[in-house]
């Protein structure tokens, strides 16, 4: 049986192991495939595994022996699943790898936000201190959580997860979610609209999927119903926000800051306006990306192969 990675190398640089992989079959690992080669990377495969690397409908009806696709995330808008059905294939994700590691990230961003610790650190190294005349200097804003309210759009696994971590730093959490069950017991929480959620809160956290009614949920008119000192936080997808929009509230100060980890466009033109944004930290889409995170990837996409080679596929996209 042939087994195709068209992208491997996100998940595996080098530091994991693909022989659970090679277990199952001939194997063939690509670390990166443009659009236009998957088809004939991917012919004569049963089995092919993508992350990034889009299936679309035209290319799925020229994949007669393909049987299953796994993607190597949790989104998977790089597949038609609907003509992957048609022709009898099996897609599968992975849902639940990177709770911890998305959720830690988030604060990551919102700690350096709040106390630019990078920054201050370069000025240290840059002999600011040293030539200061006072026994500590800082050079932008310093912000207390404590008592803050943390706004959480999309109440999922990583939305509970951040949630946890906003009330253990004494943060109050407001939640929106289309589904409203097994609400927190701790002190501090309740559910809210989105209205709310972006009026009332001190940080935003985005945590949906991105669907059609999703996408540009942040704009400019949500932006402008946010408080000034507001940040505003997006480890989920890069198009739920509008680049431009949130790139001018930045500028005009508006809101206080944004931490983004996703952008609408992955790598971004570097004409991207938030890249020059005032006070918006941008990191290359790697919260989900520690060692310990994809090794949990690696593992449950070793289990759906395994599972749909004995019959009971699980993780399956409908």
């Amino acid at each position: 049986m042939k087994i195709v990675v068209l992208d491997g190398y996100c998940l595996n640089p080098g530091d994991l192991s693909w022989d659970a992989l090679r277990a199952f079959g001939e194997v063939e690992i690509h670390d990166r495939t443009p659009a236009a080669e998957a088809e004939a990377r991917a012919r004569g495969a049963a089995i092919v595994l993508t992350n990034k690397t889009p299936l679309p409908a035209e290319v799925l009806a020229r994949l007669p022996e393909l049987r299953y696709i796994g993607v190597l995330a949790t989104g998977y808008n790089i597949v038609d699943v609907a003509a992957a059905g048609a022709h009898g294939i099996t897609v599968t994700n992975i849902p639940t790898y990177g709770t911890a590691s998305v959720a830690q990230f988030v604060f990551a961003l919102l700690l350096e936000l709040c106390h630019r610790v990078g920054a201050h650190s370069d000025a240290v190294r840059a002999g600011e201190w040293s030539r200061n005349p006072d026994w500590c200097f800082w050079n932008s804003p310093l912000t207390e959580l404590a008592g803050k309210t943390m706004g959480i759009v999309g109440f999922g696994r990583i939305g509970r997860a951040t949630a946890r971590i906003a009330d253990a730093m004494g943060m109050r959490v407001l939640a929106n979610d289309a589904v409203r069950e097994n609400a927190p017991a701790y002190e501090g929480f309740r559910w809210a609209e989105v209205e709310e959620v972006l009026g009332a809160s001190d940080v935003i956290s985005l945590h949906v999927p991105l669907f059609p009614e999703t996408k540009h949920m942040i704009h400019a008119g949500t932006l402008a119903a946010m408080k000034r000192s507001a940040f505003l936080i997006n480890t989920s997808r890069g198009p739920l926000v509008v680049d431009q929009d949130l790139a001018d509230a930045l500028n005009a100060g508006r809101i206080a800051g944004a931490g983004l980890d996703v952008l609408s466009v992955e790598p971004p033109a570097e004409t991207n306006p938030l890249l020059t944004a005032r006070n918006c930290i941008v990191t290359p889409h790697i919260a989900w990306a520690t060692l310990e995170a994809r090794a949990r990837l690696m593992d449950i996409a070793m289990g759906n192969i395994s599972a749909f080679l004995a019959g009971n596929p699980r993780n399956v996209i409908k």
